[in-house]
């Protein structure tokens, strides 16, 4: 087995100027997002990836069938423009992985034609999120007025770790390969999956890419989450007055 593998479905219509990175991340935010536009799009599978710097581990489908574990990336073309996403329930499990994966993943973006990258993620925060910010970074200063127009934050220090794995990698490495690159992060928690505040990021990058997508399944799950969030609350409530009523 090579370390990376990249099977490609067929060889014609494959290429696109736009690639959406969704792949796992805190509160799976970027997942969510891509994996939602490519159910709501009806986009096409075109690749599949394996590799011996995923975890060591197969899925198993519906029938019962092992699977090696594997990213993908899928296709959807709509008025001339198309768009491709990187999907999949598996990032490196180790650093020198992270890069290797990454540098993959752009020299197929290369190859099919891509000029810039979307890398989506969760910002945690450590606690729940009334409202939620989206924050951005870029791989050239010229991009950020653009992506600041739509209303996302640039803030010092935020996040003050930086940005790890692939949507960060993608960005730095991007440069290299001419390859234009936006971060954006939903303000999340990061101890819960979080499709509220997937929801807020794609309604950014919609207004980015100029794509339209239906969001209603999102928003039907970010409601479900802020009704939980609402729960979560009162039992936090309850249990302050709790506590200072048996100190008192």
């Amino acid at each position: 087995m090579d370390d990376i593998t990249i099977q490609i479905a067929r060889d014609e219509n494959i290429g696109g100027k736009i690639l959406i990175e969704g792949l796992p991340g805190v509160g799976q935010v970027g997942k969510l997002v891509a994996e939602h536009m490519i159910d709501e799009l009806g986009a096409e599978k075109i690749a599949e990836i394996t590799s011996i710097y995923f975890p060591p581990q197969v899925t198993i489908n519906e029938e019962g069938i092992t699977e090696l574990a594997k990213n993908e990336i899928y296709r959807y073309e709509t008025d001339g423009r198309a768009f491709l996403f990187l999907v999949g329930d598996f990032q490196s499990n180790s650093s020198e992985g992270h890069y290797l994966l990454s540098d993959a993943y752009l020299q197929l973006a290369q190859e099919l034609g891509v000029q810039r990258v979307y890398t989506l993620g969760g910002y945690g925060v450590g606690h729940l999120v009334e409202d939620i910010r989206v924050l951005g970074a870029v791989n050239h200063p010229d991009l950020r007025e653009e992506v600041e127009a739509q209303g996302v934050l640039f803030t010092r220090d935020e996040p003050g770790s930086g940005i790890i794995g692939a949507s960060g990698l993608l960005l730095g490495l991007g440069s290299g390969y001419g390859i234009e690159g936006i971060c954006l992060m939903g303000e999340t928690s990061g101890y819960i999956v979080d499709p509220k505040s997937a929801h807020a990021v794609l309604q950014v990058l919609s207004r980015l890419i100029g794509l339209v997508v239906d969001e209603t399944k999102l928003e039907e799950r970010a409601s479900e989450m802020e009704a939980l969030f609402d729960k979560i609350r009162d039992m936090e409530e309850k249990r302050s007055q709790e506590e200072l009523s048996y100190i008192g």
